[in-house]
């Protein structure tokens, strides 16, 4: 049961966590150690540009697809943010039961009358795949999006939506015990570039870390990570301004924290 909004709602903007760390034995997933850091560093970010923030901490997959219809069906100001941190594969997440969630099945939902017109902005921590990235340097790069997932998944973007992706297809994302650089990346230029338009901010993650970032420790050392994203935008969108404030106050009283297990 997800808790009821009022219609003053409508006048902000709103963000939805889908943060995954732990899960059940039968999953045979590994604890995502540092998805807490992204978590708790998120909930601050977004609040401060006038975002009313919810996380759902650990939820199985039903409950993720409840959650993002739930959201689905309340308006907002002009923005929704949603944020997925879980393992995943290509054109999928994982919930904490180990059940796969399509991503396609969650972007649809929001091509529905009550987000028309607003402006959608997703972003997935999470591997598309196994292969880890060399950092060559390259004039084309293939990827075989011929898969029904992926295909699916890119079909199922709505309109006016931008889906922005820690890895590209078939690649695997660094995840650190301090957070992952994709979603702190993410955090760093939300509080250094406030009004910037949202191809323009996405343009400058993808740089700052394909640039700035390389893994460490035997294993991974020199292994690099290049986001990308998808846009479906007609007009121009400036997500992180200041134009809606949100006091101390109503943030206590109006953010929600939709728990699975308590963080």
């Amino acid at each position: 049961m997800f808790p009821s909004v009022s219609k003053s709602m409508a006048h902000y903007n709103r963000a939805l966590i889908v943060s995954v760390e732990n899960y059940s034995a039968c999953a045979d997933l590994d604890k995502r150690r540092g998805v807490r850091w992204d978590t708790k560093r998120l909930h601050a970010t977004l609040s401060r540009r006038g975002y009313r923030v919810e996380i759902l901490t650990d939820p199985e997959a039903q409950e993720i697809i409840a959650a993002f219809k739930a959201e689905s069906e309340r308006s907002v100001h002009s923005c929704f943010v949603g944020v997925i941190s879980s393992h995943g594969e290509n054109g999928v997440i994982f919930g904490s039961d180990g059940c796969p969630v399509k991503l396609g099945d969650i972007y649809s939902r929001f091509g529905g009358p009550v987000m028309a017109g607003k402006n959608k902005l997703f972003l997935v921590q999470a591997c598309r795949g196994s292969e880890l990235d060399d950092g060559v340097e390259t004039d084309a790069v293939c990827v075989d999006s011929s898969t029904d997932d992926g295909v699916y998944e890119c079909q199922s973007i709505p309109d006016q939506t931008v889906v922005a992706y820690a890895t590209a297809p078939g690649y695997s994302a660094f995840l650190h015990p301090t957070g992952s650089v994709f979603l702190q990346t993410f955090c760093d230029l939300v509080e250094e570039c406030e009004g910037w338009e949202i191809t323009r901010f996405l343009t400058q993650l993808n740089r700052r870390i394909a640039f700035e970032f390389e893994a460490r420790g035997k294993v991974l050392q020199g292994k690099k990570e290049m986001p990308c994203f998808i846009s479906r935008l007609t007009a121009d969108f400036y997500p992180f301004t200041n134009a809606l404030r949100v006091s101390a106050t109503e943030l206590l009283r109006d953010t929600h924290t939709l728990l699975a297990k308590t963080l």
